[in-house]
C-alpha cells in the first residue's frame, strides 16, 4: 500500500507530532536499542528483499521536513546477508523522479553496481528494477542512492554481511552507527548557494576581534599572506553546522539516541559516515576504542581514543565499556556542530556532553609546502611573510620561489588542463598517510593515523605494480568547480582505462586545500602505507589537502566503474569519471 507524502504528514501530526515521525526510525536505530543481534531485532535478509523509494517526512531538532527514504525510515532498514549467499533485491520506485541504488563497498557485477548513466539506466518512477548478486565478501558496507541529490535527503541505510566462517573478531553486542547530515534547505538550493557564494555557509571566519584577543591563533602577517592570496584558512567543510544537523542513527543531538549493554560485554560498534559533506572526528570520552575493520575490511587490532572518518568510510571498533553512561561523539572538523548518542547500561543515563573544541586553521602543509628538512632552506622569507619557519632549515642553498606560487601552473604536470577549473597546485606535496589528520594534530591522546592500518590477512596479489599514473585532485573555490586534472566530468572525454587483471600504483595528488575522499567503485585498493604484504584494503580514503596517497589495485572486476569524490556536491560539480576494465566476460580483448 503506497501512502502520499501530505496524508503521512497528517497522519504524523495528529498522532502526536515529532514523536509520531519518530516512531517511524527503523527499530535498530530508535532510541533504547539492545543491538542489532537482539533476538526481537529486525532486519531485512534473506535471499529476497523488498525495498521501496518514496516521500516521507522527518523530524529533527523540533522541525519536520522532506525525506527521500527506502521503506519508509531514515536511515533505511539494516540489511543482513551472509557472504557466499545469492540474494535479489527489488528496487520499487514511488517517487515522481528517477532513483537507484548503489552498493557501496560491495564486489557485485557492473550491471548491478546502480550508478546511472555507467551501469544502468537508473529506476523510473512506477518502475521496479531488480538488483541479483552473489555475496562475495564480509564486513560492514552500507548503500545509497545515486541519483541527482538524494543521498543527501535521507536514501541511504546500512549493509551487514556475516563471514561464511568464523568472526575473527570476538563480541558480545553489536550496534549500527550511522552518521550523517541533515538540512531543511534542499540539497539543490545548497549547490545553488555553493556556487554563488562557495564560502557562504562558514560562519567561523577569522575575524578582526579574533585578530586582537589571539582567539585565531593567527599573527597579522599570516593573516596578510591568506588575503594576499584570496583565501580562507578555515575553509575546511564547504556546509557547516551552521545548515546540518548531525545526525545519528536519525536522532540530532539533542534526543539523545542510546545504545544499551550489560557490564563485561565486548561490544563491537560498526560506524558507518553515511553524510553528504561532512567529515568527522569520533570519540567516546573516557573508553578506548580498539580499531578491528575499515571499509569492512578486518584489520590487525589497534587501541585508539580518536579517528576522523571521511564521508563513505566505515570503521568497526570493539570497546569494553564499565558501568556507567560514556557520550559517543561525532564532532565536524570544522568543529561547526556534533552528533551526540549515548552507550548506557541503563535507559535514560547520559554522561556529560563535551564542548566543541576550537576551530582548526589551515596550515602551509595544507598548502602542499613542505615546512620541513633542507627544502626551504635559502629561500627569501620576506617573500613569505607569515609562515611558521620553526621547522626549516636555515643552511646555505637556493631555492627556486617560483616552486612556492601556488598559482603557477609550471607545477602542473604536463597532461593537466591548467584552466579555470584549476586554482591551486600544490607545489611540493607529501605523503600524509602517517600524520594526525585534520584539526587533531595537538590533541593530548592516541588517534588513528592510516598508517596505522595493516590487513589481518595477506594480500592477494603481491606482485609489483606493472604500470605507475598520477591523477591531480583540482579545483577552484571561488566558482565552485571540481575535477580530476583540471577537468570536470562533462569535459572528459576518455575514461581511465584498465587491463583486466593488470596491476596499477595510483598516485592521487591533492592540489587544493580541502580533503577528498575518493571512492572507486567495484574494487578494492591497496593503501601503499609501508606494510608490504599486509597493505590495508579500502574502497574509499581521505587525500589530505596538500597531500598525496598512492595505493596498488588488481583491475579484477571486468565493466564500467564510477570513480569520484565522495563530498556529493564534489561529485556534482564534476569531480568523477569512470574506470574501464576490460576485456568484459566473453569479450575477447
Amino acid at each position: 500500500m503506497s501512502v502520499d507524502r501530505r496524508s503521512l504528514l497528517r497522519a504524523a501530526a495528529a498522532g502526536g507530532g515529532i514523536l509520531g515521525l519518530q516512531a517511524l526510525l527503523p527499530a535498530w536505530a530508535q532510541h533504547g536499542s539492545h543491538g542489532v543481534t537482539a533476538p526481537s531485532m529486525p532486519t531485512l535478509g534473506g535471499t529476497q528483499i523488498d525495498l521501496s523509494v518514496g516521500h516521507t517526512p522527518f523530524a529533527v531538532g523540533g522541525r519536520t521536513g522532506h525525506a527521500i527514504t527506502i521503506n519508509g525510515t531514515l536511515p533505511a532498514p539494516l540489511l543482513r546477508l551472509r557472504e557466499g549467499q545469492n540474494v535479489r533485491l527489488s528496487v520499487r520506485n514511488t517517487l515522481d523522479a528517477d532513483t537507484s541504488i548503489h552498493w557501496h563497498g560491495l564486489l557485485v557485477p557492473f550491471t548491478m553496481d546502480g550508478v546511472p548513466g555507467i551501469s544502468f539506466p537508473g529506476i523510473r518512477p512506477g518502475e521496479t528494477f531488480h538488483y541479483e548478486f552473489p555475496v562475495r565478501q564480509a564486513g560492514t558496507f552500507w548503500y545509497h542512492s545515486h541519483s541527482d541529490l538524494q543521498e543527501a535527503m535521507g536514501h541511504y541505510g546500512p549493509i551487514i554481511i556475516d563471514p561464511a566462517d568464523a568472526d575473527p573478531v570476538a563480541y558480545d553486542r553489536e550496534h549500527v552507527l550511522v552518521l550523517s547530515d541533515w538540512s531543511f534547505i534542499h540539497p539543490h538550493e545548497i549547490m545553488r548557494r555553493l556556487k554563488v557564494q562557495p564560502g557562504g555557509f562558514n560562519f567561523q571566519r577569522t575575524t578582526v576581534a579574533g585578530l586582537l584577543s589571539g582567539e585565531d591563533r593567527m599573527t597579522l602577517e599570516e593573516r596578510a599572506m591568506w588575503g594576499q592570496m584570496r583565501m580562507d584558512p578555515r575553509d575546511v567543510l564547504d556546509v557547516s553546522g551552521s545548515v546540518y544537523t548531525y545526525l545519528i542513527n536519525g536522532h540530532g543531538p539533542q534526543e539523545n539516541w542510546t545504545g544499551l549493554f550489560r557490564v563485561g560485554e565486548r561490544v563491537r560498534l560498526r560506524i558507518i559516515n553515511a553524510s553528504a559533506m561532512s567529515i568527522f572526528n569520533v570519540r567516546i570520552p573516557g573508553l578506548p576504542m580498539t580499531v578491528v575493520q575499515a571499509d569492512g575490511e578486518n584489520v590487525r587490532p589497534v587501541e585508539v581514543d580518536e579517528f576522523q572518518i571521511s564521508v563513505a568510510e566505515t570503521y568497526d571498533v570493539i570497546v569494553t565499556p564499565q558501568d556507567r553512561a560514556y557520550t559517543i561523539v561525532s564532532e565536524a572538523i570544522d568543529r561547526s556542530g556534533m552528533g551526540v548518542a549515548t552507550l548506557a547500561p541503563h535507559l535514560g543515563m547520559r554522561a556529560e556532553v563535551p564542548p566543541l573544541r576550537s576551530v582548526p586553521n589551515l596550515t602551509m602543509r595544507d598548502m602542499g609546502m613542505d615546512m620541513s628538512g633542507g627544502a626551504m632552506a635559502g629561500m627569501d622569507h620576506g617573500a613569505m611573510a607569515g609562515m611558521d619557519h620553526s621547522g626549516m632549515d636555515h643552511g646555505s642553498g637556493a631555492m627556486d620561489h617560483g616552486a612556492m606560487n601556488m598559482r603557477d601552473p609550471a607545477n602542473a604536470p604536463p597532461d593537466m588542463a591548467v584552466g579555470v577549473g584549476v586554482q591551486t597546485i600544490s607545489p611540493m606535496p607529501q605523503n600524509r598517510m602517517g600524520e594526525r589528520p585534520q584539526g587533531l594534530e595537538d590533541v593530548d591522546h592516541c588517534v588513528l593515523v592510516y598508517t596505522d592500518l595493516v590487513s589481518l590477512r595477506p594480500n592477494a596479489d603481491q606482485r609489483a605494480p606493472s604500470r605507475e599514473m598520477e591523477i591531480h585532485l583540482t579545483g577552484n573555490m571561488e566558482r565552485f568547480m571540481w575535477g580530476f586534472d583540471g577537468r570536470r566530468f562533462s569535459e572528459l572525454v576518455e575514461p581511465i582505462r584498465f587491463e583486466r587483471g593488470e596491476r596499477v600504483r595510483v598516485t592521487l595528488v591533492n592540489d587544493t586545500m580541502m580533503a577528498h575522499p575518493i571512492h572507486l567503485h567495484g574494487h578494492f585498493f591497496e593503501l601503499v602505507n609501508g606494510h608490504p604484504g599486509h597493505q590495508p584494503l579500502k574502497h574509499t580514503v581521505n587525500v589530505a589537502p596538500g597531500g598525496q596517497v598512492t595505493f596498488d589495485v588488481t583491475a579484477d572486476n571486468p565493466g564500467d566503474w564510477a570513480f569520484h569524490c565522495h563530498l556529493l556536491m564534489h561529485m556534482h560539480a564534476g569531480m568523477f569519471n569512470v574506470v574501464a576494465v576490460r576485456p568484459l566476460d566473453g569479450v575477447a580483448s
